[in-house]
């Protein structure tokens, strides 16, 4: 953390002018069951060398498990560059550019991040950001129910296949906004979404379909087929992408004969670190017809009278900035500390290097699920083409197996006992380009220990 140098009497005079007798009033409504104070085995009275000695001792007494969770948050490696640079003073404290000719760094950073996303998803533009993945298919959803002037219907066809959390987002945000969400099945056997199960809507109004690829459990959707369908029936097609992905398969502005008309999702895995769940960012990019009904900020580039380059806010469709009435969303600003991250990490890495991680994580995950296959009750739930995840039915309780995992120094994956009971005891793996040969040995044999452990249970 900075050192602020408050002496007390500092302290003393900002209480005083505030009104406000000790620092513990500003934090009353904390509950007292909340409050923290210095363990008992904390030394006191001690000098800034000392006590720094003995946190790190202390930080150094904790577990350092390999992760092979994914489900929608990536262990990926981030350059040191990335947030070196980023938490530079101009950048770190660097906020909303409220007045544009003002912030020309902050909009140029913008700027190239949309130029990147437009290359890496093959559409026509790219907004400056949304909150996080889940956020951003929502108001993808809502965004479609606007462009679409070709529906009234307002029904949008969203496989479960998709992210359960971003499911669960989108009907919260949408669900009083007089928008149906209607589910489409998977094949069982497949993982991936039922291409039969669309002829239920053949001939009926809708407005839009949703496609995640890869999907949550990591198969690969016959994105061609369902687009083409989708646009023979006058729906738009809204693409659930991961970034890293695209360095290998075919972007969303090529799926089918025209392409999906939005693509969205969860900018994590470009440069941000896990963070006990945040703070992430969405990305949202779209063909140029639907580009006024896109919320956030989009930034241009121009030239001034005298000719030199400038960067400039080109389309605020918010409410801050025009009447409520006429605003398509309600985000107030976008995460730009994270855009600013993931801008340096695709800068550094090119479109070869994130290929590579892209290879290398598709390359761990065979080598993770060739290492359990000889495990006794362990088994891939689908068959087919896949990316990054896979999914492992086991013939013991999942719960029980990750849990004693995790006791190994290993985090095994996510169970999926929740949001797909269908499926049994079955768990969602992933192996990034961070995990070794050592790591995979390593989870192999926690695997088999757990799973011995839990049958005897």
């Amino acid at each position: 953390m900075p050192f602020i140098p408050h002496t007390e009497q500092d302290i003393r005079d900002m209480l005083s002018a505030i009104g406000v007798a000790e620092i513990a009033t500003l934090f009353d409504e904390i509950p007292a069951s909340l409050h923290s104070s210095l363990p008992a085995s904390m030394p006191s009275q001690v000098t800034e060398m000392e006590i720094a000695r003995v946190l790190h001792e202390r930080a150094g007494r904790d577990a350092q498990p390999v992760c092979f969770i994914g489900a929608g948050a990536y262990d990926h490696h981030i350059p040191a560059a990335v947030w070196e640079l980023t938490t530079r003073g101009e950048f770190y404290s660097a906020y909303t550019p409220y007045q544009a000719e003002a912030s020309q760094g902050t909009l140029q950073v913008a700027y190239e991040y949309q130029t990147m996303m437009v290359g890496l998803t093959g559409l026509d533009v790219s907004n400056a950001s949304l909150y996080d993945g889940a956020s951003a298919l929502a108001e993808a959803v809502l965004m479609a129910v606007r462009g679409n002037r070709k529906s009234s219907a307002r029904r949008v066809l969203m496989p479960t296949t998709v992210h359960p959390a971003y499911r669960r987002v989108t009907e919260t945000i949408v669900r009083n906004q007089a928008i149906q969400l209607e589910t489409v099945d998977y094949e069982k056997s497949g993982g991936k979404l039922n291409r039969a199960a669309l002829e239920r809507w053949s001939g009926e109004d809708v407005t839009a379909l949703v496609i995640q690829q890869p999907n949550f459990f990591g198969c690969l959707e016959e994105v061609d087929e369902l687009v083409d369908w989708a646009h023979a029936h006058d729906a738009l097609v809204i693409a659930l992408v991961n970034p890293v992905a695209l360095a290998v398969l075919a972007p969303p502005g090529e799926w089918g004969q025209s392409g999906a008309d939005i693509a969205c999702g969860e900018g994590q895995p470009l440069g941000i670190p896990l963070s006990s769940g945040g703070p992430y960012f969405g990305f949202m990019v779209c063909k140029n017809a639907y580009v006024r009904q896109m919320p956030g900020r989009i930034v241009g580039r121009t030239v001034d009278v005298e000719g030199r380059p400038g960067y400039t806010l080109t389309l605020q469709p918010r409410e801050q900035h025009i009447r409520r009435s006429k605003a398509t969303s309600n985000i107030c600003t976008n995460q730009g500390l994270m855009v600013t991250a993931a801008t340096l990490y695709m800068s550094l890495l090119g479109a070869v290097g994130l290929e590579r991680v892209a290879a290398a994580c598709h390359a761990n995950t065979r080598s993770l699920l060739e290492a359990v296959a000889g495990i006794e009750g362990v088994r891939p739930a689908f068959t087919g083409p896949r990316f990054h995840e896979a999914v492992l039915q086991l013939d013991a309780p999942a719960g029980q197996v990750l849990e004693r995992m995790a006791g190994a120094g290993v985090l095994g994956g996510y169970d999926l006992g929740q949001s797909y009971p269908e499926l049994g005891q079955a768990i969602l793996v992933c192996a990034t380009e961070k995990r070794t040969d050592e790591d995979t040995a390593a989870y192999a044999r926690a695997m088999q220990k757990a799973l011995r452990v839990a049958r005897r249970a």
